[in-house]
């Protein structure tokens, strides 16, 4: 009696069942996610294209009657706020503010990740408990501390007293910890020292998580309101924020003009996530990878 040899030669494919429904469903349920993400930045778009009496009639349209090309330069024209000096302040302000929580934040990350120092843990628990302390508790000291210092209606008062984030030396401080020791090891073995180490090797070879930290940092900033509104008290130093509150007021309410004028200050926020936006899902996957 003679057996067959089952055929090998051809591999077994494993049948997966409901597959194709599951992609369906993931791809439908996706499609919707989008939509509804989508569907403020239409409202945006629609009502700053739109006269007042559009937005506000009872007949809803999907579409201006006619657009209102004008309305795009009308939030320039207003002689009561000065819609270009407040879009030119949050840019300073978010620049500026980005680029002193990467340089502070990430050097407190790189100390207390890899500087030997018996305090670090001690240090380290310092800094999260500040995440804990309500905002609002030190709100009242740091404005009192700025206008004491002179700071009042100026970049320094806007952006010193956030240039150091708990939560960002957190993130900071988890990445550094699954940085691979070699290559500080090999750059330590040259010769170079703690900061060298840190610019010419830790940071060229980082700058995906940099630029996650700097897209969340940059629109936190330009975004800002509470502290951009008790600092500048003057209207020349606005920022977009607050100059878009200045038209709603309790006698009259502009529709046209603050859409308009929102639709205006989110560009750059959307050109900035169009630039950045394949490094912000990867660095932010990183801040994990060691606990």
């Amino acid at each position: 009696m003679t057996t067959t040899a089952p055929d090998v030669s051809k591999p077994v494919k494993a049948k997966r069942r409901g597959g194709v429904m599951s992609n369906t469903g993931l791809y439908i349920a996706t499609g919707v996610a989008a939509v509804l993400f989508l569907i403020p930045f239409y409202l945006i778009v629609r009502n700053a294209f739109m006269t007042d009496q559009e937005i506000t009639g009872e007949e809803w349209k999907w579409f201006p009657t006619d657009i209102q090309w004008g309305n795009i330069t009308e939030p320039f024209d207003d002689v009561t706020v000065d819609f270009a000096r407040s879009m030119w302040n949050s840019l300073v302000v978010a620049i500026l503010h980005t680029t002193g929580i990467l340089l502070i934040c990430s050097l407190a990350g790189y100390g207390l990740a890899r500087i030997p120092y018996k305090h670090a843990n001690k240090i380290f628990y310092a800094v999260l408990a500040t995440l804990m302390v309500p905002t609002a508790v030190t709100f009242v000291p740091s404005f009192v501390l700025v206008s004491s210092l002179g700071w009042v209606d100026t970049y320094r008062g806007l952006i010193i007293p956030g240039l150091f984030s708990g939560f960002t030396c957190f993130l900071f401080r988890q990445y550094f910890l699954g940085f691979p020791k070699e290559l500080e090891e090999a750059a330590r073995v040259d010769g170079l020292s703690y900061w060298g180490a840190y610019w010419r090797v830790v940071v060229p070879n980082s700058l995906n998580f940099f630029a996650a930290i700097a897209t969340i940092t940059f629109i936190a900033g330009w975004n800002a309101f509470l502290w951009p509104l008790v600092i500048g008290q003057d209207p020349s130093a606005w920022t977009v924020q607050v100059a878009l509150s200045s038209y709603a007021t309790n006698q009259t309410v502009n529709y046209h003009l603050i859409f308009m004028a929102t639709a205006i200050s989110i560009l750059p926020l959307v050109f900035v996530f169009l630039f950045l936006q394949r490094w912000l899902v990867q660095g932010i996957a990183q801040t994990g990878i060691k606990g």
